[in-house]
């Protein structure tokens, strides 16, 4: 699975190392991705996610089905 967050949409992003001489050499920042439980209330069950630490502070604000179903809307997650 590749490393973006099925909640934020965060991704992978490009950058440089910057050596003390000032050469470049490219480099990878990743997000801060987290292999989550939640339990949805309204299934009765429970939904496995990949989400950011930010994406775990849209669930506690949004809550967890509002937050699925942004998601979804934004093409992050077909079905949860």
């Amino acid at each position: 699975m590749s490393k973006i967050c099925q909640i934020t949409g965060k991704r992978m992003m490009v950058g440089n190392n910057v050596s003390h001489s000032n050469r470049k050499t490219k480099r990878r920042f990743y997000p801060n991705l987290i292999n989550k439980r939640f339990f949805l209330e309204k299934e009765n069950r429970w939904v496995t996610l990949k989400v950011s630490a930010a994406g775990i502070r849209t669930i506690n604000k949004l809550g967890l089905e509002e937050a699925l179903k942004e998601a979804q809307g934004k093409g992050l997650i077909n079905i949860y």
